[in-house]
């Protein structure tokens, strides 16, 4: 920030003097004109921002929005949150916290500190020295970006927003969104000019919703200005409170980096995806050679198969990149292969189950299936873009008697608008179905006492390796070939494998002598043609959709020792 563009003129600063002497009624108030506010000296910035006496608006109270709105009160700023949502605000206000990760008692301190504050009215614009948009941007009916919450916002601060205020977009959007639609907005409307009057940053938010590695606070910030000015003093606001905040060139170099952070999530996921059916029909065990490959030590991050892609990141921010190319006059074909490819996993899930069921004497049409875990990722109660979803609506068009079990999430709502609640997870439903599809790798399933009871397992996460039973199939795991052997052939045969001398491949030995061994029996008998291969792996860090991050190293020094556990991988919520 240049100490030219900053300094206030004289008559300004005479006009501010006298704003602050008025009655309170006549202040920052809707119906009143707005005070003229300059823009502080550098000096007065950094100063505000080292004692902590700048106020902030947070416009957007969901998955993003309020964990940074927690995090700037924490660091002692004065915190107001903005929310459509009344309900949400009703709860903030009471001490009650919607999100994972954030405790009622984070919340409880900080409004009794009055650190932290929330309501509806954007009038509260008018206080604010600094204001963060963390609004959704989903997809259209026509697979196209919709902005429209961020122009919502962006008209509803902009009467009330102050001269020499910064305006941050965390929204994940296309490329020139912030200059489009919230710096040349303000300008048309104020008559002001970003770097000068108001300043105008970009900061993709990199949100892991559930996530006990990565945070607000330790998580690197990406942050791009319209001006060199806009830039200084974002990078200022957020290093006062950050761990580590990144500078790139502009609002456009950060929104495409967000975009791109994505993308190669769901190129590399779709890989992984088309790969799996190819790899069961092939005879060959994806996970084992993900956990082989996963073996280098440089060049390669593994991706892991599941149902589908869910969240709002990987199914719809290379959508946003793809949209942007296009109205340039590029075509981003890669990006519409992945898409379309993870878009069918679902598909594909469902097709084999009904594969499984028949195979098994049962048709999909009245077969009793719960699906095990509705949220996108493990332990979160998100259901954002969840496959599972599509699992569901996809049987229940093929006629199955379809229920949910999942400890996050204890109701949805379907397609017709009624809602269904989720059923407790116990031995009594997992008896009662035909087949249980795993969706979500909850930690709160027991998948041994699943195995123990359920005719027949489809675990499409590799939740269950490790556990014992011939009644689990693996998504990526080889088909059996001998579906024509007779069951006392089969049986004669696994009988003999199992009693080989120095068999090394202990979880598939049954419990026979346990409390649950005659069940565990009674289901290899009537189900002969399924197989639970249990293999060995390395244990990385992994997010929702099927990716890795962290130190590899201890985990390729320890694979004999470990299991391979697969993922796959805001109302204002994460953007």
């Amino acid at each position: 920030m240049s100490e030219n563009s900053l300094n206030p003129e004289e008559k300004g600063q005479e006009e501010k003097e006298k704003q602050a002497h008025a009655p309170a009624e006549y202040r920052g108030r809707k119906e009143q004109r707005l005070k003229p506010l300059y823009p502080k000296p550098q000096q007065t910035t950094l100063q505000c921002i080292h004692d902590r006496s700048l106020k902030a608006v947070v416009i957007g109270l969901g998955y993003v929005g309020l964990p940074m709105a927690v995090e700037m009160a924490q660091s002692g700023y004065r915190v107001h949150g903005i929310d459509i949502d009344a309900g949400k605000v009703a709860k903030l206000r009471a001490g009650h916290s919607y999100i994972i990760g954030i405790e009622d008692e984070v919340l409880q301190t900080l409004l009794e500190a009055n650190l932290l504050t929330a309501g509806t009215d954007y009038a509260a614009v008018a206080d604010a020295d600094v204001i963060v948009i963390c609004v959704p941007t989903p997809l259209t009916n026509a697979h196209q970006p919709d902005i429209s919450y961020i122009s919502s916002a962006v008209g509803g601060m902009t009467p009330y927003l102050q001269l020499g205020s910064l305006v941050i977009l965390e929204s994940t959007t296309y490329p020139g969104t912030t200059e489009e639609h919230v710096k040349q907005p303000v300008e048309a409307a104020r008559g002001w000019t970003a770097g000068e009057h108001f300043y105008v940053c970009y900061s993709p938010e990199r949100v892991d919703p559930g996530s006990v590695h990565y945070g607000v606070k330790n998580t690197p910030k990406i942050i791009g200005g319209s001006t060199p000015a806009c830039l200084s003093y974002g990078t200022q606001f957020y290093g006062s409170f950050l761990n580590e905040v990144v500078p790139v060139s502009s609002t456009t170099v950060a929104e495409t980096a967000k975009l791109f952070e994505n993308t190669f999530r769901s190129v590399n996921i779709a890989l992984v995806n088309e790969l799996t059916p190819a790899c069961e029909q092939m005879g060959v065990d994806i996970w084992e050679v993900l956990q082989a490959a996963a073996t280098k030590p440089f060049g390669y991050m593994p991706f892991y198969p599941g149902p589908g892609i869910g969240g709002h990141c990987i199914p719809i921010d290379p959508i946003y990149l793809s949209w942007a190319a296009n109205r340039q006059g590029s075509e981003l074909r890669f990006i519409e292969l992945a898409d379309a490819t993870n878009r069918q996993m679902p598909q594909h899930v469902v097709q084999r189950a009904a594969a499984l069921l028949e195979q098994r004497g049962h048709s999909i049409r009245g077969a009793r299936v719960v699906l095990a875990g509705m949220a996108y990722k493990k332990d979160i109660d998100d259901l954002r873009e969840s496959p599972a979803l599509d699992v569901f609506r996809l049987l229940s068009a093929a006629g199955a008697d379809v229920v949910f079990t999942d400890p996050m999430v204890p109701v949805f709502r379907q397609d017709d608008g009624s809602m269904l609640q989720s059923r407790p997870a116990s031995p009594e439903l997992w008896t009662w179905a035909d087949l249980v599809i795993i969706t979500t790798d909850h930690t709160a399933f027991d998948y041994q006492e699943m195995a123990d009871h359920a005719p027949l397992i489809f675990d499409t996460r590799n939740a269950t390796a490790g556990c014992r039973g011939d009644n689990i199939v693996v998504l990526g795991q080889p088909e059996r070939q001998d579906r024509g052997t007779k069951k006392e052939d089969f049986q004669n045969t696994e009988h003999e494998a199992a009693g080989l001398e120095g068999h090394n491949n202990s979880g598939q030995v049954t419990r026979e002598g346990d409390s649950a061994g005659s069940d565990v029996k009674g289901q290899r008998e009537k189900y002969p043609d399924t197989k639970h291969e249990c293999v060995p792996s390395g244990e990385s860090s992994e997010n929702e959709n099927g990716e890795s991050y962290g130190s590899q190293d201890a985990a390729w020094a320890d694979q004999d020792v470990k299991k391979m556990h697969g993922k796959t991988g805001d109302n204002y919520g994460e953007s």
